[in-house]
């Protein structure tokens, strides 16, 4: 493969001839050979999109020429439509202002520009500071590209997953609504409910959730763009943070506005922190939700079997017929990782020293991390399990008919001590509630029938 050189003010270095970035990326990513964690796409994303609003403004205020203008935002088209990918190497270890990978796409925004303004006979070039940066700094602008892809990423990927698990579950908890089966506290059983009763708390932990999303994403919103180097907003014109955000608002179809306070947005990162809290509060919930399946759907014959949940794999190499709930494996799977996410966005959200926060890299990797894997993991649990969840009539009418819990119906009439012998005489001798209640001489078969009736317990 052959080299052109390329200069930056460090000086020269040999960058491949078929790439469009230019010296500062190529130094970066020779410098940080660092694990494979590459700069989320999404974050590229919103860089495209902030440069093509910028070059916007930019040009309003006559600032950036026409053809300049219209080369950098067909460029940014390009970067949209996924036609460069290949042209953005680096990864996540860098720069904690996430300088590089600001440069990386103005490098290659500036190479393809100054391209496509030659195929029209231009012999104007696009520089990668001057123009493609022009008004802005690395820390305004990475900052705005991680509210850009947070915002899109939550909007567009998780929120629709959020409604479409909760959905499922409230059509199952509609469906089960009168399949009376015992309740359990502390994994021991307890007074009845039915099974669409149970699923309700699931769906509504996600109703929950839901909300709680939708509130903080709107924090989210509030960009950095126009606080430059260090939220003074040095060289760039009147309103630039305001226009550009106006603009991208127009350009992307969901409402951004400029941060109040650029001092708050360089070195504070607690709205993509609060936002990815509410994330860490959801994946508690499925966990929760996850552990619930797998148990109720534990056994076939010696767990608790109230459910039964779709058999989608072989579950064992060595034991035939074995079939294991992998959909709730994977999904607390995802749930211990964003778990572990919450603790490195807080520990780099703390981090803002002085003007600027250095961990910025590593705090959208982690928060789009979890968006994906949540968002994947509840479409995969929601398809492959929640969807084919059906109770077993059998296993459930057996459990609520030998539960002594439903000596609970007998305290206002027998009392709470009359009601525990009752129930300790049954366990002890292998009785059901009615016969131990019979030998005790406190009720009568008549009585314990009129007074027991699970369908009224709910």
């Amino acid at each position: 493969m052959s080299n052109r050189i390329e200069k930056d003010t460090i000086g020269e270095i040999e960058v491949p001839e078929d790439k469009h970035w230019r010296a500062q990326t190529q130094r970066s990513f020779q410098n940080f050979k660092i694990g494979d964690e590459k700069m989320p796409e999404g974050v590229i994303r919103g860089f495209a999109y902030l440069k093509k609003a910028c070059a916007i403004v930019n040009n309003e205020k006559d600032k950036l020429d026409h053809d300049k203008k219209d080369a950098i935002v067909a460029a940014c088209d390009e970067i949209l439509e996924g036609k460069l990918n290949d042209h953005f190497p680096l990864v996540v270890w860098q720069t904690g202002s996430g300088t590089q990978s600001n440069m990386n796409v103005n490098e290659v925004v500036s190479f393809r520009g100054t391209e496509m303004l030659k195929e029209k006979g231009s012999d104007k070039t696009i520089h990668p500071n001057d123009d493609v940066n022009m008004g802005q700094s690395s820390n305004d602008t990475f900052p705005t590209a991680m509210h850009i892809a947070a915002v899109l990423s939550v909007k567009r990927q998780l929120i629709p997953a959020i409604e479409k698990l909760a959905g499922t579950f409230k059509n199952k908890s509609e469906a089960f609504n009168d399949v009376v089966k015992i309740g359990r506290t502390h994994l021991q059983d307890a007074t009845p409910l039915t099974l669409g009763q149970e699923i309700s708390g699931w769906y509504t932990m996600l109703e929950t959730s839901l909300e709680s999303v939708r509130q903080t994403v709107d924090h989210l919103r509030e960009l950095a763009i126009g606080g430059t180097a260090v939220g003074t907003g040095l060289n760039t014109p009147k309103d630039f943070g305001e226009k550009v955000a106006a603009t991208l608002t127009e350009l992307i179809g969901e409402e951004f506005r400029s941060a109040p306070n650029k001092f708050h947005a360089l070195t504070s990162h607690d709205s993509i922190t609060n936002t990815h809290g509410v994330l860490n509060s959801l994946a508690g919930d499925l966990m929760k939700i996850a552990n619930d399946v797998r148990w109720l759907a534990s056994g076939p014959r010696s767990g608790i079997g109230e459910i039964t949940i779709p058999a989608n794999e072989p579950g064992s190499s060595i034991m035939p017929g074995k079939v294991n709930p992998t959909q709730a494996e994977a999904l607390t799977m995802v749930a211990t990782q964003i778990m572990g996410n919450q603790t490195t966005i807080s520990v780099a959200n703390s981090q803002g020293n002085f003007e600027l926060n250095v961990f910025k890299p590593v705090i959208v990797y982690n928060f789009l991390q979890s968006v994906r894997l949540l968002t994947d993991g509840m479409h995969s649990f929601n398809d492959n399990c929640a969807v084919g969840i059906e109770p077993d009539h059998d296993r459930i009418k057996q459990h609520l008919t030998n539960s002594l819990m439903l000596v609970t119906a007998l305290n206002p009439h027998i009392g709470y001590e009359n009601a525990a012998k009752i129930a300790k005489q049954a366990h002890a001798e292998g009785l059901t509630l009615k016969e131990a209640a019979v030998k005790s001489g406190i009720l009568t078969e008549e009585q314990f029938e009129e007074y027991v009736n699970p369908q009224d317990m709910v």
